[in-house]
């Protein structure tokens, strides 16, 4: 089976790229930030303190995560409910990226991803996909993109749908996500020896995409 690995930053749109990649090799779309988020939604839920590692462990030892395609689509169950409609909060997001630092989050999470590289052709986005999970990825791809250009589109995306957005907010919180990011203890963001760097703050998702092809 045959794997590509996109790693980068919060707002760098890999997840939009890994889709369309995928799509035009017909592999399989892996979400990984959409895990994390998973178990971020469900210790917001649930209360748990983080910072408590056993209540953590135990926590993560209750979930239990499944990645199902429905029209193609793919939703991310939590013991046994679709909570896919509830990953994309600023709250989650944020929970995310302070959780998925945490070693039983990252354990949880860790067998699934590999395995379904074993049993799938997989595109796979995150953080340390090509350092980490899939450290014999076929292609490595770190896509990044400007601080502003990352808050730009995410203020574009937030106002398009009606929601009130702070452009300044929205790049502070980009910033520090970045720090937190690549400064983490456990497998942190960094650009994987063998990737590939594609700057995505001056390209189009179509420029993107042909790019990350002539690597594959």
């Amino acid at each position: 089976m045959a794997s590509i690995a996109i790693d980068g930053p919060a707002g760098a749109g890999k997840s939009t790229i890994a889709k369309l990649v995928a799509k035009k090799l017909d592999y399989i779309y892996v979400d990984t930030g959409a895990m994390y988020r998973a178990i971020a939604y469900e210790l917001v839920k649930t209360g748990v303190d983080i910072e408590d590692e056993k209540a953590l462990t135990d926590a993560c030892a209750k979930m239990k995560i499944e990645i199902k395609y429905e029209d193609g689509v793919q939703q991310v169950y939590m013991n046994g409910e679709n909570v896919t409609p509830y990953l994309r909060t600023e709250e989650t997001g944020n929970m995310a990226s302070k959780s998925s630092a945490k070693a039983p989050v990252r354990a949880a999470l860790l067998d699934i991803q590999r395995n379904m590289a074993v049993e799938h052709n997989v595109v796979m986005d995150g953080r340390d996909i090509g350092t980490n999970v899939l450290p014999n990825a076929e292609t490595k791809i770190y896509l990044t993109a400007s601080a502003d250009e990352r808050a730009n589109r995410r203020y574009k995306e937030l106002t398009e749908k009606g929601e009130a957005a702070d452009y300044e907010k929205i790049k502070a919180d980009i910033i520090e996500r970045d720090e937190r990011d690549m400064n983490r203890d456990i497998a942190p963001l960094k650009q994987a020896e063998d990737a590939v760097l594609v700057d995505s703050s001056d390209m189009t998702i179509d420029e993107v995409v042909t790019e990350i092809l002539t690597h594959v």
